[in-house]
């Protein structure tokens, strides 16, 4: 069965559409079997991998709301071993029409499952929120949260509240779940606060912080305007460079001990 993830952060220009998309085409060039999930209605993981939003048959409003195979949606992307489940302008009103649904939270789970065994990772891109898409991101993920953090002022406001929601979820919803990792994103080497941040995240989180930090980047900017992930754009980048890395960190924790490290609200490093 595929190992799922979910990248969430309810702060938005964090990096997290850039390292899902990114670390999933870098796990496919490793050889990995992947499918990216857009659960953002903004759907910008799906402009990112040159599919337009709405042109598809299929997206993840027509699997969660009108019931259809989540296969019917998937498509294939310019990155061998890639696919996509891509997000739709109709995603903006699902969650509206989630609520009077049986189990909600338990939509993309029971819509993911009977594909699962055609992969090695599903990836699911949340929306910048802790609404019913994060929640049914978060109730799908057997593998654990990936949490992208800015390298900025202020990158710590809001994670105390996405811990909570992890472990409210972990209570009701998945017994499984847990935060396994977090991604320092946009490093500037030039400043002191950049060094700041990564120094005081790495102290709270010190088990979940990848050891690859992610440089902030123009080329990265750049890759999702032309529909191509940093590999394909720049694949001699920085960017390129840092998330293949992060790529093969992943993969070691994952054969080392199946990527799961101390539980969410397990320790003094709860917020």
């Amino acid at each position: 069965m595929a190992r799922i993830y979910a990248f969430a952060n309810q702060k938005g220009g964090v990096g997290k559409t850039t390292t899902a998309v990114n670390l999933g085409a870098s796990l496919a060039e490793s050889g990995c079997r992947v499918l990216l999930v857009d659960a953002d209605p903004q759907a910008n993981a799906t402009s990112s991998l040159g599919v337009a939003p709405g042109d598809s048959q299929s997206s993840l409003y027509d699997v969660l709301i009108r019931k259809q195979p989540a296969v019917e949606g998937i498509v294939a992307t310019s990155h061998e071993r890639l696919n996509l489940l891509p997000s739709a302008p109709a995603l903006a009103g699902a969650e509206v029409e989630m609520v009077s649904v049986l189990a909600r939270e338990f939509l993309m789970r029971r819509a993911l499952e009977p594909t699962a065994p055609q992969y090695t990772h599903i990836l699911i891109d949340c929306p910048p929120s802790l609404g019913l898409l994060t929640v049914n991101a978060l109730a799908a993920s057997t593998d654990g949260v990936i949490v992208p953090i800015q390298c900025e002022y202020l990158a710590l406001e809001g994670l105390g509240r996405l811990w909570h929601t992890v472990q409210m979820v972990r209570e009701s919803l998945n017994p499984a779940l847990f935060i396994s990792g977090m991604v320092l994103t946009m490093y500037d080497p030039r400043t002191n606060l950049s060094d700041q941040v990564v120094a005081e995240v790495r102290n709270h989180f010190p088990e979940q912080t990848f050891d690859t930090v992610i440089p902030r980047s123009v080329r990265l900017s750049e890759a999702p305007s032309y529909g191509r992930t940093i590999l394909q754009y720049a694949p001699a980048s920085a960017g390129s460079r840092a998330y293949q890395a992060l790529a093969q960190e992943l993969l070691e924790r994952e054969a080392m001990d199946g990527g799961v490290v101390q539980a969410v609200g397990a320790g003094r490093n709860a917020p």
